[in-house]
C-alpha cells in the first residue's frame, strides 16, 4: 500500500510594502503636499500679497517693472510652499511612522503661525501670551487633523488658495496697475495767451501746518527762518488742507484736481490726466517723484532712483513678512523701505552754489542728504523752454533720523509713537527733522536766486498731508482724523507768483484739488478735463467745511477754520543746567552706551537718542535727567512697562552737547524735591 505523498508548499512572501502600495503611497504624499500648500498659502502667500497688493507705491518707489513684480509674486506663491513640501518629503527616508509624525508637526506649526496672525487681529493678546495660545491652538489643530479626516479634506480643497491669491493680486488689487498698466498718455493742456513762466513745485510729506506756527499764529521765524522767508514773499494760503492722509491718494488729487474716487495706484496709467500731461506739451518736465509714478515715460525721465531690482523687492518683502507674522504689534507698512540713496551712493556731485550759512553741514551733504534733493537742486537752471521743476521729498516724514543741523542719529525700530511719553518724543523728533527740512528749503531759495529763476518763476511749496501727535491718536488714520483734524488735514501752502515780492495771507477755504487749476491759470494753460478744484483766481468757495478722504469715495466733512497750534510742552527747569558730582542711587541699562566713547561729529552722526531700561521696581512716571558732558539735555519719564521692559528714551537735538572723541553720559533719577541721584549705567 502506497502511502500518500504530502506536498509541502513553501509560503510565498508578500510583496514589499513599497511595491504593493506604491500608488496608494503616492496618493498619500500628494494629499499631504496639498495640505501643506494650503496652510502655507494662508500663513504666507495671502497676508503678504494682501499687504503688497494694497501698496502699489512700494513697487513704484523701487521703480519695479512688470517682470520684477511677476517674479516676486511667483516666488511668494511657490517657494515657501515648495520648501515646506520638500522638507516633509525628506522625512520619508526615516520611515512611514516618522513621515506621518513629521507631517503632523508641520501642520501644527503652520496652524500656530496662522493662529498668531488671527489672534493679533481679533484679540488683545500680544507677545508671549499670544504665542502660548497659538501653540495650543496649533497643537489642537494637529491632533484634530491626525484623528479625523475632515480637516485634511478641507485643507486639500483650500490648496487652490495660492492661485486665487495670485489672481486677486494681479487683477483686483490696487497694485495690479503696476503689473498691467494701460497705455494712455493723458490729455495735454491747451496753451493760452500770456507768458509761460518756469514752475518750481516742492511737495513735502507728513508736515502739519501747526508744526510751523509760533505763538502768534505766524510762521515761527526763529525756528524756521527759511519757511518764514518764503511766506514773506509769497501768498500764504493759511486755510489750506490736503484731501487724504495717505500719499497715494493725496498726491494724485493734488495733481489731477479731482477728489479720490477709487483706490487706484498712483500711476500714470490710473491717472493719465494730471499736471505732467497738462503741461507736458508746452513745458519740459524735470520731475523727482518718490512714491508715485504719475509722469509717463514719454514726458519724464527718472535720473535718480532708489535701489531697484528683484533683490530689493525680495529683501523688503521678507522683512515685511516678519512683521506680519510677529506676535506683537508692528507697523506693517512697506513704506518703511522708502530709503533714498545718498548722492555718494549714486555718484552725484554736490549742487552749487555753496551756501553762505556756515552752520549748515554742506561738507557732509553728500553723506546724509537724499540724492533726489541734490539732483533737484542741480536741475534748477534757466532754460530757453518753459520748465516744470517738480520734487516730492519724503521730509519731514518718518523715520525721524535728522537733527536740525543735518547730523543723523540712530533709533531702535520698536519705539512706540503713541502713549504716555512716546507721543511727546515722536513730536520732538518730528520737529527736529522739520528744522532740518527748513535748511533744505533755504538751500532751494538760495539756489533759485543764484540761478536767476526765483523772481520770474511760479514757486509752490506745500505738503500732501499732516500727521497727528495727539496722545492716543497719533498717526493719520480715521481716529486721528476725527480727534485731531487740525494736525492731519491742514498743511502749509505758499504760492509765489512771478515777480511777487510782498507777502500776503489768504484765508479762503483752500483744498488741494485747487492746486492744479491754480497752477494752470498762473501759467496760462487750459486743462481739458473736468476739475473738482477751484483756481485761486476765481472767487473763494462758499462752503466752510472741508472735504477729506480716509478712503477714496468715502468723504468726511471736517469743520473749517485755521487750526491753533497745540500747546508746546513746558521744558523742565533742569534742561540746560550743568551738574556736578551727585550721589549714586540705582542702575539703568543704556542700549548703545558704547557710542559715546567715540563720537565723530564731522562724520555727520551723533548719539542724540538715548534709550534703555530701568529696574522693574522704579515707579511709572519717575523722571530721569540725561546729561552729556555734565550738561542736562533732556528730562524724561519712565513709561509704563511694555514688551521692551520698563523703558525710557531721551532725545538730545542740541549738537553743542557733544564733542569729538569720548563723551560722558550720565543719567540721574530726579527726586520729588528736585534732588538728583546718579544711576550706574551698563
Amino acid at each position: 500500500m502506497t502511502e500518500p505523498t504530502l506536498t509541502r508548499t513553501e509560503p510565498v512572501a508578500p510583496p514589499a510594502p513599497d511595491e504593493r502600495s506604491a500608488p496608494s503611497t503616492r496618493r498619500v504624499e500628494l494629499r499631504r503636499a496639498a495640505e501643506l500648500v494650503a496652510l502655507v498659502g494662508l500663513v504666507v502667500t495671502q497676508p503678504l500679497l494682501d499687504v503688497l497688493g494694497r501698496s502699489p507705491d512700494f513697487f513704484l518707489f523701487h521703480r519695479a517693472g512688470s517682470g520684477d513684480v511677476l517674479a516676486l509674486v511667483a516666488l511668494v506663491a511657490v517657494v515657501p510652499g515648495l520648501a515646506v513640501v520638500l522638507l516633509g518629503a525628506a522625512t520619508r527616508l526615516a520611515g512611514a511612522r516618522v513621515r506621518a509624525g513629521a507631517h503632523t508637526v508641520l501642520v501644527g506649526l503652520l496652524l500656530a503661525g496662522l493662529a498668531v496672525q488671527v489672534g493679533r487681529q481679533v484679540t488683545a493678546l500680544r507677545g508671549v501670551p499670544l504665542v502660548v495660545v497659538a501653540v495650543l491652538a496649533g497643537a489642537a489643530g494637529a491632533v484634530a487633523h491626525r484623528r479625523w479626516s475632515l480637516p485634511g479634506r478641507v485643507l486639500r480643497v483650500a490648496a487652490v488658495g495660492p492661485v486665487v491669491f495670485v489672481g486677486l493680486f494681479l487683477f483686483a488689487s490696487p497694485a495690479s496697475a503696476v503689473v498691467l498698466p494701460r497705455a494712455h498718455e493723458g490729455a495735454a493742456g491747451v496753451a493760452g495767451p500770456g507768458s509761460h513762466p518756469p514752475v518750481v513745485m516742492i511737495v513735502l510729506d507728513e508736515l502739519p501746518l501747526v508744526s510751523l506756527l509760533g505763538p502768534d499764529g505766524r510762521i515761527d521765524a526763529a525756528r524756521y527762518p527759511n519757511f518764514a522767508e518764503l511766506a514773506g514773499g509769497s501768498t500764504w494760503y493759511r486755510n489750506a488742507t490736503g484731501v487724504s492722509g495717505w500719499t497715494p491718494y493725496a498726491l494724485p488729487a493734488m495733481l489731477t484736481g479731482r477728489y479720490p474716487s477709487t483706490p487706484a495706484a498712483p500711476h500714470y496709467s490710473q491717472y493719465p490726466d494730471n499736471l505732467f500731461t497738462a503741461l507736458g506739451g508746452l513745458y519740459d518736465i524735470r520731475a523727482q517723484e518718490s512714491i508715485t509714478r504719475l509722469c509717463p515715460p514719454s514726458r519724464c525721465d527718472q535720473p535718480v532712483a532708489p535701489e531697484q531690482g528683484l533683490g530689493v523687492l525680495v529683501r523688503e518683502s521678507g522683512a515685511l513678512l516678519g512683521r506680519i507674522a510677529a506676535p506683537v504689534d508692528s507697523r506693517v507698512d512697506p513704506q518703511e523701505s522708502y530709503r533714498e540713496q545718498t548722492a555718494a551712493e549714486v555718484g552725484l556731485d554736490a549742487a552749487e552754489p555753496v551756501p553762505a550759512d556756515p552752520k549748515f553741514r554742506w561738507d557732509s551733504l553728500n553723506d546724509n542728504q537724499p540724492a533726489r534733493f541734490t539732483a533737484f537742486l542741480a536741475g534748477l537752471r534757466p532754460s530757453d523752454r518753459p520748465t516744470l521743476h517738480f520734487l516730492h521729498l519724503l521730509m519731514p516724514h518718518a523715520p525721524w533720523v535728522y537733527l536740525p543741523s543735518g547730523a543723523r542719529y540712530d533709533a531702535p525700530d520698536d519705539l512706540p509713537n503713541d502713549g504716555a511719553g512716546w507721543a511727546e518724543l515722536a513730536r520732538a523728533r518730528h520737529l527736529a527733522q522739520l528744522r532740518y527740512t527748513d535748511r533744505l528749503v533755504g538751500e532751494t531759495l538760495r539756489t533759485l536766486r543764484a540761478s536767476g529763476l526765483y523772481d520770474r518763476s511760479l514757486v509752490v511749496l506745500t505738503a500732501d498731508h499732516g500727521v497727528s501727535f495727539a496722545p492716543d491718536w497719533q498717526g493719520r488714520g480715521m481716529g486721528a482724523i476725527t480727534h485731531a483734524p487740525g494736525e492731519v488735514a491742514w498743511v502749509p501752502l505758499f504760492v509765489k507768483e512771478p515777480g511777487q515780492r510782498a507777502g500776503r495771507v489768504d484765508d479762503r477755504n483752500w483744498e488741494h484739488v485747487d492746486l492744479l487749476p491754480t497752477i494752470a491759470d498762473e501759467v496760462h494753460v487750459r486743462v481739458p478735463w473736468r476739475l473738482d478744484g477751484r483756481s485761486a483766481q476765481q472767487p473763494p468757495r462758499e462752503r466752510t467745511e472741508k472735504f477729506f478722504y480716509d478712503q477714496p469715495g468715502e468723504r468726511v466733512a471736517l469743520p473749517g477754520g485755521v487750526p491753533a497750534r497745540p500747546a508746546p510742552p513746558v521744558p523742565h527747569p533742569l534742561v540746560g543746567t550743568t551738574v556736578g558730582e551727585k550721589p549714586s542711587g540705582g542702575t539703568a541699562s543704556v542700549a548703545h552706551l558704547g557710542a559715546f566713547d567715540h563720537v565723530d561729529a564731522g562724520a555727520g552722526e551723533l548719539p542724540a537718542l538715548v534709550w534703555g531700561t530701568v529696574p522693574g521696581q522704579v515707579p511709572d512716571g519717575t523722571l530721569l535727567a540725561v546729561a552729556v558732558n555734565g550738561r542736562i539735555g533732556a528730562v524724561v519719564p519712565v513709561v509704563p512697562p511694555d514688551r521692551g521692559g520698563r523703558r525710557f528714551a531721551a532725545f538730545l537735538p542740541d549738537d553743542r552737547l557733544f564733542r569729538a572723541g569720548a563723551n560722558r553720559l550720565d543719567i540721574y533719577r530726579v527726586g520729588s524735591g528736585g534732588d538728583l541721584r546718579r544711576l550706574t549705567l551698563s
